[in-house]
């Protein structure tokens, strides 16, 4: 699966604190990456990981959110699937914590 950011997820990484950072990336790493996978492969019929709390957004159209960490402050991420070239992307929208739902 390749990976789309928006200029405000970008952002947001910057704000992260280096732990956090760390958190969040280990867990796109070894969870998240995987379960895209698996989406792309068989989107209808897929369970994403109850671990990482995969719900969408009310009051949007296709915009997804993950839990990558539990503890304050909570450790959120939103994103959702685009369609480049024929290729499925997850595309990055927000990262840190509720603050991100305003604009999701």
């Amino acid at each position: 699966m390749k990976y789309e950011y928006t200029p405000a997820f970008i952002a947001d990484l910057k704000r992260l604190k280096p732990e956090h950072l760390k958190q969040f990336r280990a867990v796109v790493a070894t969870k998240f990456a995987l379960a895209c996978d698996e989406y792309a492969a068989n989107p209808a019929a897929y369970n994403w990981p109850a671990s990482l709390r995969v719900s969408y957004l009310r009051g949007t159209r296709g915009i997804m959110e993950m839990t990558w960490h539990f503890a304050s402050p909570d450790g959120r991420a939103t994103f959702e699937f685009v369609t480049i070239d024929g290729e499925l992307h997850c595309r990055w929208r927000r990262v840190g914590d509720h603050g991100g739902y305003t604009h999701p």
